[in-house]
């Protein structure tokens, strides 16, 4: 059994960020990750990937991140920064270790690994992140078995395809990415659920989160009107390239995808296609199955929490969209959230410390 003060679930850019405010601290914690190196959670996302937010907004907290400060980095450059930040800071970091289970015990919490091994701590930090079980609707059951079907945390680059039509299944930013650069060598048609919304990357050579954050839209608290507007907006689209294929009819647009059979798709205003090739861009859905604590999460699974903070004493969650804020599971804002979590950590310890005070006296 390891027994610590705080234990972080998740070496991402959240859990990192936690670990420096908990090592400035001088506590003693350790990371679980459940990746073979630090950004692994990056560099193994698709070849093509890049961050539409440029490098002067990418860094963690003490540390910046290296390159031009206004070009938009590659998912390996990312990946890079992260393992860097490890190493800097010589973060204690526990590799291949995925939690099973997180129970509340009397005296802290008790983690178990899908390896065995046992941990203990006062507190717990789950930062998991928001991209966590990948979604894939059931209908997709229905396509025949040579159709190629690959969901888009999957999918790396166009060699993987067979020759044919591909369909993009969905249309945020990663779905948006990967149909341009399918295009250049396939015949792409995008499935879109709501109305897109694009932004170009950069405005009067100034990147366009120079301008949001000049206005204060990154750091909107979620409980101000400008925050509340703001969530109701669809998924920016970053970047024209789609956009301009679109108007030039070299990528086709459907409606939302409701029913496949064989190698014909169906979508909602009735119309259909075939497809040779189907990338699912649906995004993620939240997995807490691993966590038996009753009150933690939402009857439809979500974390509870304010800030960060769940209703739980000592349990913590980091790195979720909008937790606090709009920027907050961006990699150059989660830092803030971070800083939060360390200074109600701080608070507890100290009243925990007053409270056993007044019982001896």
């Amino acid at each position: 059994m390891i027994e610590k003060d705080v234990i972080i679930i998740g070496g991402g850019q959240a859990g990192l960020s936690m670990g420096y405010y908990l090592q400035k601290n001088q506590c003693d914690f350790v990371i679980l990750d459940a990746k073979a190196r630090s950004g692994d959670s990056w560099r193994n996302r698709y070849d093509s990937l890049f961050l539409f937010t440029p490098r002067m907004y990418n860094s963690l907290p003490g540390l910046a991140f290296p390159g031009r400060p206004d070009g938009l980095p590659t998912k390996d450059e990312a990946a890079d920064y992260l393992e860097l930040y490890a190493q800097h800071y010589s973060l204690p970091i526990v590799f291949n270790t995925t939690v099973t289970l997180l129970k509340k015990i009397q005296n802290g919490f008790y983690l178990r690994s899908s390896q065995g091994d046992e941990f203990a701590a006062n507190q717990v930090v789950i930062a998991t992140g928001p991209f966590q079980k990948p979604f894939i609707p059931t209908f997709s059951q229905g396509f025949n078995k040579h159709i190629y079907q690959v969901h888009s945390s999957i999918y790396r680059n166009p060699t993987e395809l067979r020759s044919g039509s591909v369909l993009v299944i969905g249309a945020g930013n990663s779905g948006a990415q990967i149909a341009v650069e399918l295009a250049k060598q396939h015949e792409v048609t995008i499935s879109i659920g709501h109305k897109m919304s694009f932004k170009p990357l950069y405005l009067l050579r100034k990147s366009i989160f120079w301008y949001f954050n000049q206005i204060g839209l990154l750091g909107a608290d979620i409980h101000t009107k400008r925050a509340s507007w703001l969530k109701k907006k669809p998924e920016q689209i970053y970047g024209l390239e789609l956009k301009n294929l679109l108007s030039a009819k070299t990528v086709a647009m459907k409606p939302r995808a409701v029913s496949a059979e064989g190698e014909t798709i169906r979508f909602e205003d009735g119309s259909s296609i075939q497809a040779n090739n189907v990338i699912w861009a649906t995004g993620f859905r939240p997995d807490y199955s691993w966590v038996d604590v009753d009150g933690l999460l939402d009857s439809n699974g979500f974390p509870q929490h304010e800030r960060g903070v769940s209703p739980i004493d000592g349990l913590y969650f980091l790195g979720l969209p909008w937790q606090s804020r709009r920027g907050s599971a961006l990699m150059g804002w989660v830092g803030q959230d971070a800083e939060y979590l360390m200074g109600d950590m701080i608070k507890n310890q100290r009243s925990a410390i007053k409270f056993v005070g007044i019982l001896n006296t």
